[in-house]
Order: C-alpha cells, then structure tokens, then sequence
C-alpha cells in the first residue's frame, strides 16, 4: 500500500513538470538502503561495550559506533575486522569514557567488531558480525 501511494505521488509530481519515469526508475527512487542496528556488545569483563550501526548506501559501507568504558581509569577498545579485495583488514579505536566513531569504506564484503578492556588485547569479549 505504502509503496502504491508513493509511487502515485511521484507519477502525480512528475506529471506536473512533464517527466516521465520508467518503472524501474519509479521503484528504485523507493527503495531504502537496509540499516544493521548492532549490540551491545560487551568486553569479557562487562566493563565496556560498543554499540552502533552499518549501512551500505552508493557502493560504500558506513558505520558509525559509540563505545562506553563504565569504571573509568583505563581504556576501552573497538576493534573492526573487514573483508575488502579479496583480503581481511583490521584497525582498533581506544577511548576512556565515552565516545562517538564513524568510519567507511568502498568494496567491503563483510565486517566484525569486538570490544576489549584495559589494553587492545585485554579481557576481549565475542566477535559479531555487522555486515
């Protein structure tokens, strides 16, 4: 229902200015890009977790993340692991407290994240797959 009265609002739209739409253009014009809400995902001593979202959107993988340490004193840890042209890649972010990231990239097939405490390597929870 949703996407029938969409679509006549844009065939009613482009009447008035005199272009016309394919239909594939029509349908494409509404469909949305897929957004992953992901979890929070806790380091293996429940003192930090990360949480966040991916999405794809024109050929380019988009996350953003928000981590919180909730002792303080010593930093949490972010970790991403990616699969891009036909190799695996991994980079981390630290912070104390809490904290906003945002990171993308072009050609990623796959991401995981997991979140440590105390050290990049230390009391590190599961692996998740975002992406």
């Amino acid at each position: 229902m949703r996407k029938t009265l969409a679509i006549a609002a844009l065939v009613g739209s482009t009447a008035i200015t005199g272009l016309a739409l394919s239909p594939a253009a029509a349908q494409a014009s509404t469909q949305s890009t897929t957004t992953v809400q992901w979890g929070k995902f806790f380091s293996s001593d429940n003192k930090a977790y990360t949480y966040g979202k991916t999405w794809k959107s024109h050929g380019k993988v988009f996350t953003k993340w928000y981590g919180v340490d909730k002792v303080g004193g010593k930093k949490g840890w972010v970790w991403f692991e990616y699969y891009k042209n036909g190799g695996w890649h991994k980079f981390n972010k630290s912070w104390d407290g809490k904290v906003v990231g945002a990171w993308s990239g072009r050609g990623i097939k796959k991401v995981y994240t997991y979140t440590c405490w105390a050290g990049k390597f230390d009391n590190c929870g599961r692996k998740y797959r975002i992406y």
